[in-house]
């Protein structure tokens, strides 16, 4: 019932700069936090920033300065802008949004996760 569709993934050179995007769609009553988390091959899932439905903000360490997440809740989107890219960044990078929906209760949903490449 709810679906989460992300773009803007692709092939950058390192301190190049990439923007995500999140869309959420279907029977949507409510938005919590959002957030996107990346996985590299061999590595554990993380959270690479999340935000609230106020507009707080929470960055992983690695990425403090560099990438920005924000939102549109008329859209109930997220984005992601990456400016400074590293070949460390290279991951799936997937989104996350907490969602009261028509089952009548709050779950988590994600997206099917984008592909960033980070190489020269």
């Amino acid at each position: 019932q709810v679906q989460l569709v992300e773009s803007g993934g692709g092939l950058v050179q390192p301190g190049g700069s990439l923007r995500l995007s999140c869309a959420a769609s279907g029977s949507i009553f409510s938005i919590n936090d959002m957030g996107w988390y990346r996985q590299a091959p061999g590595k554990e899932r993380e959270l690479v920033a999340s935000i609230t439905n106020s507009g707080s903000t929470n960055y992983a360490d690695s990425v403090k300065g560099r990438f920005t997440i924000s939102r549109d809740n008329a859209r109930n989107t997220v984005y992601l802008q990456m400016n400074s890219l590293k070949p460390e960044d290279a991951a799936v990078y997937s989104c996350n949004a907490h969602v009261f929906s028509s089952v009548g209760r709050w779950y988590d949903y994600w997206g099917q996760g984008t592909q960033v490449t980070v190489s020269s």
